[in-house]
């Protein structure tokens, strides 16, 4: 009986420690991890939840930038962290869907290492040409190809990133072929797509908004499901009869496995409050994103059918991260 009345003593002792711990989070300054350099979308995207929890929270949380590796070092790093609520791993698609089924060995288990919380926008991407290119429409693009296998080059941010396995995609449902040409980011590949040296890319649409609307370059088609709110006029892949290739890139909040059901409560709470306040729904519609703020059982359940995805065509493709 001793025994058994010590056993209940510590469970009610560890019990009240994990409310406590729950009920004053966050006591201490929250890194909110990118797994990228500081600039792309995920970056965006952890600056402003940083400055909104920031407000929420009355405590500092810190973006920490861990690039490397297709996402998967940082990745990595937030899997290895105590699941205390004090790290969260703010994330695009690629460590979470992609780079699983590209590299060896990764160093997590996607689906097992960590407790997704939300994602909070998708964009889609848009096939974009230079603004001196001969290619007027998606038409005259797929006569080229059909023409000219290989000929035509697509530029991207790099083997197994999400502009490259759209090309891809695009390639398998039309029965052609063109040349992947990779880059190390996508800064330098829409440099290069703006001076003519390669011929097209799927780029995200947020990236290259700008330049579309100054001219710099032109968009033959965007892979969302619908046309986007800023740019109206730009047929979808499926509009064109191009059918299966729809793409969103999304980015998304997860945390160390384990982590205390109220704290996770409370970030997701911070999360779609953030996501729906009208002035960051404002800045990110703007630059073509479309806020989601899942639920976690949502999340779980996207991330399981992205992963089948992907997982299938870099197989059918024969893609690999090198």
């Amino acid at each position: 009986m001793k025994i058994a009345k010590k056993l209940l003593a510590a469970c009610a002792l560890t019990l009240l420690a994990a409310a406590a711990q729950a009920q004053a989070w966050p006591a201490k300054p929250v890194t909110l991890l990118v797994p990228f350099p500081p600039g792309g979308a995920s970056d965006m995207v952890a600056r402003t939840l940083g400055t909104k929890l920031q407000e929420r929270f009355n405590q500092t949380f810190m973006v920490d930038n861990r690039a490397g590796a297709t996402g998967t070092i940082g990745a990595a790093q937030v899997k290895r962290a105590a699941p205390d609520g004090q790290t969260f791993l703010v994330t695009s698609l690629g460590p979470l869907v992609i780079a699983p089924h590209l590299m060896k060995a990764v160093p997590y288990d996607a689906a097992k290492d960590f407790d997704h919380i939300s994602v909070l926008v998708q964009a889609p991407n848009v096939l974009v040409v230079p603004a001196n290119s001969p290619h007027k429409s998606l038409a005259d693009v797929l006569s080229f190809l059909k023409a000219h296998p290989d000929r035509m080059t697509f530029a991207s941010s790099g083997n197994g990133s999400s502009d490259h396995l759209t090309a891809e995609l695009f390639w398998l449902q039309t029965g052609t072929s063109g040349t992947h040409v990779p880059y190390k980011g996508g800064g330098p590949a829409i440099s290069d797509l703006l001076g003519g040296q390669v011929d097209a890319g799927f780029m995200n649409i947020n990236s290259v908004l700008s330049h579309i609307n100054a001219g710099k370059l032109k968009v033959l088609a965007i892979t969302g499901e619908k046309r986007s709110p800023v740019l109206p006029n730009v047929p979808t892949l499926s509009e064109s009869g191009v059918k299966g290739a729809d793409v969103q890139s999304w980015q998304a909040v997860s945390a160390p496995k384990g982590l205390p059901a109220d704290i996770r409560a409370r970030m997701h709470e911070a999360l779609v409050a953030t996501m729906n306040d009208p002035k960051i729904r404002q800045q990110f519609t703007v630059l073509g994103f479309e806020i989601v703020a899942s639920t976690p059982e949502q999340f779980a359940a996207y991330q399981q059918r992205e992963s089948a995805r992907w997982k299938q065509l870099i197989e059918t493709r024969k893609i690999t991260a090198d």
